[in-house]
């Protein structure tokens, strides 16, 4: 009997076994949850990257192009890139937007931010890169 039939056979102790994983990651936020973070005692919510409304247009737009497929592959096809181009040109708008946002938080005021607005506009950042790695 080999050492991994003869295991299988044995009662597991009810503790897993975890050495040399990972613990599982916290999911990213998504795209279309807003992030608040807190800037002079002041609540600041930062803009959906692409609202609800816009969403809902393109799925639909995206759902048609494909049931439309087997009847006008071509026209399927030109559908869903425009719905890919206005996704796009609608995300990086966001984008730009997000980040001229987070810049007027920690330039321009004066040279010398406080310690905590850094922190809070550092967070920010991370949060938006890690929102569009998680794509």
């Amino acid at each position: 009997m080999t050492y991994d039939q003869e295991r299988a056979r044995q009662p597991q102790s009810g503790i897993p076994h975890t050495a040399g994983k990972q613990p599982p990651r916290a999911p990213s936020p998504s795209l279309h949850e807003p992030t608040v973070s807190t800037v002079d005692a002041h609540r600041i919510t930062a803009p959906e990257l692409l609202p609800q409304g816009d969403h809902d247009k393109l799925t639909t737009r995206l759902q048609q192009a494909l049931s439309t497929f087997v009847e006008s592959p071509r026209q399927a096809v030109e559908q869903a890139d425009t719905a890919l181009g206005e996704a796009t040109t609608q995300l990086t708008e966001a984008l730009t937007e997000r980040r001229r946002m987070l810049r007027t938080v920690w330039q321009g005021k004066d040279t010398e931010a406080q310690t905590e607005e850094l922190r809070l506009a550092l967070r920010q950042y991370r949060e938006t890169v890690e929102r569009i790695l998680s794509l």
